[in-house]
């Protein structure tokens, strides 16, 4: 007996009415949830930035008598529950990607799985977040709250690529062939995107900008642990410039260029922001950017590496 025929009858009938092939609204979808996963980084820093860390000072109420902001919390608890409620928000799109895919849960597994993924990850890391500020927003928990936002990132990456057919079994294009050397160059960005990303963390961790004023520190040297966060970035960058230079002199065309290009631009601007914010005192809103920057590296290196690991090799 199969699944559909198990099912009540008026439940058959919803879900007949379902897709039965990735069409516009799945793809709309997948790159909603990219969207949203890259704005939740910005909102999560702007609660850190602006000291709002504990705006809602318990979890899962903001209050120990509300399970909303207050007027009387101000612009800090305002803040604070913003962000907790854009997390519902991308539950509900992770939600309604599985309703329409259901249809294609066998025959699409690759979409189904890393949206299923992307939905259990919420829970997760709302849970995280209640961690966060019950320990008065201890910096290695902060870290790894912003770092499976990181991965999210990723995961809705590789999401948009496979329902837009980029990559994946049911690529809908041909890629154009790529030197060797391409595919582990571009591998290897993405660690040292991931990688600088850690680091990026543990300098967050002894830097100024806490979430709140009474939060604790790492208590690292952060200048020092500074430089080694550059380690990574330079080796991007060479790798990033190795990829731009192949696309160049191979003439290389399609999405890989693309690919190449677009990393190479975000690269170049996490660059300019890391160094100025460095040689400016730090200041809050340069720290956002970088925060932005850092989602758009993971995307943009992420998606280089999987376009270049499913092209073939010339």
């Amino acid at each position: 007996m199969s699944t559909a025929s198990r099912l009540p009858k008026t439940v058959q009938q919803w879900t007949s009415k379902l897709p039965t092939e990735v069409n516009a609204t799945v793809r709309r979808l997948a790159l909603l949830s990219l969207i949203g996963q890259t704005i939740l980084v910005v909102t999560g820093g702007a609660v850190r930035l602006t000291a709002s860390g504990l705006g809602c000072p318990t979890w899962p109420r903001c209050t120990s008598d509300s399970l909303v902001n207050t007027p009387e919390m101000g612009i800090h608890g305002f803040i604070e529950f913003g962000n907790r409620l854009l997390t519902f928000a991308l539950a509900a799109v992770a939600a309604l990607m599985l309703v329409y895919l259901w249809n294609l849960r066998k025959q699409r597994r690759d979409l189904f799985m890393l949206a299923l993924g992307l939905l259990a990850s919420i829970p997760a890391q709302a849970v995280i977040g209640g961690i966060t500020v019950l320990s008065n927003l201890n910096p290695w928990v902060v870290g790894l709250h912003f770092l499976v936002s990181m991965a999210l990132v990723v995961f809705a990456t590789l999401l948009v690529n496979r329902a837009y057919g980029r990559t994946g079994r049911f690529m809908n294009r041909t890629l154009p062939a790529l030197p060797a050397l391409t595919r582990p160059v571009m591998m290897a960005v993405a660690v040292f995107a991931a990688l600088s990303v850690m680091l990026g963390v543990v300098v967050t961790g002894a830097g100024p900008h806490a979430g709140d004023a009474d939060a604790p520190r790492n208590d690292l040297d952060w200048d020092l642990f500074s430089h080694i966060h550059a380690i990574p970035a330079y080796l991007i960058t060479a790798g990033t410039l190795l990829a731009v230079f192949l696309v160049v002199r191979r003439r290389i065309n399609g999405p890989f260029r693309t690919a190449a290009y677009l990393l190479l631009g975000v690269t170049l601007l996490q660059a300019v922001i890391g160094f100025t914010q460095y040689y400016n005192g730090i200041p809050a809103l340069l720290v956002g950017a970088h925060m932005l920057g850092a989602a758009l590296l993971m995307s943009a290196a992420t998606n280089a590496a999987d376009v270049a690991g499913h092209s073939p090799v010339s």
